[in-house]
């Protein structure tokens, strides 16, 4: 397992964790880091750095209940071995989460201390929120020698170093493995669209267990594209040369809804998306209303194999996909960045780095967020890992490093905007209230005009 281990460390770096490159993660509505947007009235940041000789700290992530119960852990250790420092953690669902940012940002109460999806980190660079990081690596503050340069550079815009990339994840079809060996039915890694749409068709006529694919976000869209070389978006612009790139993406919807085996939307209607705990794979309580796959992050089979009913086992291949050499990839999953509105700016780089190269620390974190940049630690905590975490780091390492090309540039100013144009055709479409033909042009024409707008920010 070391052995393994190693090796994916360096594939990540083989893969392309270069400056410049990556693929959000964004479901939804969220939005764009700006001094002026946000709606939400709540403030995250404290109002005050230290009292009484304390030092007062604000934490902020997203995700799932096990990533919320092992970040705890994590600020409850650092607490403990630092008297006088207090850290609140502040954590939600992705898309509250982004919303929050961008109030907090508007009325500069960010927390101390963001999780940081790499589809943000230049916009929230470039608009002033983010503290350049490079002063603490040079003085010793935080250390970052056991993080490859180019795992490093993933938090590098323009010359300064604004987040530090803690862990790095591919794409993974997850999907209910017990259902399927019940049954007879046989996923493997790389399946063509084709041989994917037949084992949607036969896992419904077997169980009535329907299909889930992709709901509501731009991630398994951007995945297709790269098959033809093409990136969503383009600084100004949308990447695709015309509407039936993005034409034949949402017919794989229209096809499912002609032969029965697409879930329907209505399932959708009062669930937070992104959730774990809340996805159709694992929450339900009949096949109508569950799928039987889902279309998430290798680092995530952990918490959806939590969430997941007793005696559930699941299991994960690559995305299907017209070419997986083109289209599978490692994204950096999470970075951590110290905002510009941190009283105690040197203390939060000094729990990033406790994040980084404590050992104690990511033996409570383990693999959960993604497969660590640190090589240090990664071989560290080994021995702790679950056998969820082992299957991830199994599949990254013997499947998608093999087979992969390097990540997309991270998504320009814009961009979120567009997805969450994305997503509300998926659902008008889904809804059999747009074509495919329709929504592909309705995003072509007004994700190009949402572009150009954003393209002096």
């Amino acid at each position: 397992m070391r052995k393994v281990l190693a090796m994916l460390l360096i594939g990540s770096v083989f893969c392309g964790m270069m400056a410049g490159c990556g693929s959000s993660e964004r479901a939804g509505d969220e939005q764009s880091a700006s001094g002026t947007k946000g709606t939400d009235t709540e403030e995250s940041g404290s109002e005050e750095g230290s009292t009484g000789g304390e030092t007062n700290l604000t934490f902020a992530w997203w995700g799932n209940q096990t990533r919320n119960e092992m970040t705890q852990g994590a600020i409850d250790l650092y607490v403990s071995e630092n008297p006088g420092v207090t850290i609140d953690g502040q954590f939600a669902e992705f898309n509250d989460y982004w919303n929050k940012m961008a109030t907090s940002s508007a009325g500069h109460t960010l927390p101390d201390i963001i999780q940081m999806d790499y589809g943000y980190i230049e916009q929230y660079a470039n608009n002033d929120l983010l503290l350049d990081l490079t002063p603490y690596i040079e003085d010793g503050t935080l250390n970052v020698s056991d993080i490859d340069e180019k795992n490093l550079n993933v938090g590098k815009v323009g010359d300064g170093i604004y987040g530090i990339c803690l862990t790095v994840s591919p794409p993974a079809l997850t999907y209910n493995k017990t259902l399927l060996d019940e049954n007879g039915i046989t996923v493997k890694n790389n399946m063509s669209m084709e041989e994917f749409f037949d084992v949607c068709r036969e896992v419904y006529e077997k169980t009535g267990y329907k299909t889930n694919i992709s709901y509501g976000n731009d991630v398994y869209l951007t995945y297709l594209l790269r098959a033809n070389d093409e990136v969503l978006y383009e600084k100004g612009k949308l990447g695709v040369k015309s509407p039936e790139s993005l034409q034949k993406y949402f017919e794989i919807y229209e096809l499912g809804l002609e032969e029965g085996w697409l879930l329907d939307p209505g399932v959708f209607a009062e669930r937070t998306l992104g959730s774990m705990e809340q996805d159709a794979m694992v929450y339900g309580n009949s096949p109508e209303t569950m799928s039987w796959c889902s279309f998430i992050w290798a680092n995530q089979l952990s918490a959806i194999q939590n969430a997941a009913p007793e005696g559930m086992e699941l299991d994960m291949v690559t995305y299907p996909s017209p070419d997986p050499e083109k289209c599978n990839f490692l994204k950096p999953s999470q970075l951590f960045c110290v905002t510009v509105d941190s009283k105690n700016s040197e203390e939060a780089v000094k729990f990033i780095d406790f994040l980084v190269n404590s050992q104690e620390c990511n033996e409570i974190l383990l693999c959960e967020r993604g497969i660590l940049t640190n090589t240090k630690m990664g071989e560290a905590i080994i021995p702790k890992l679950s056998d969820a975490d082992k299957k991830a780091i199994e599949f990254t390492n013997n499947v998608i490093i093999p087979t992969s090309s390097q990540v997309n540039p991270a998504p320009p100013e814009g961009s979120s905007e567009v997805s969450s144009l994305i997503g509300k055709m998926i659902e008008r479409g889904c809804y059999q209230e747009i074509s495919a033909e329709d929504a592909a042009q309705e995003i072509f024409d007004q994700g190009n005009e949402i572009m150009a707008a954003n393209a002096d920010k």
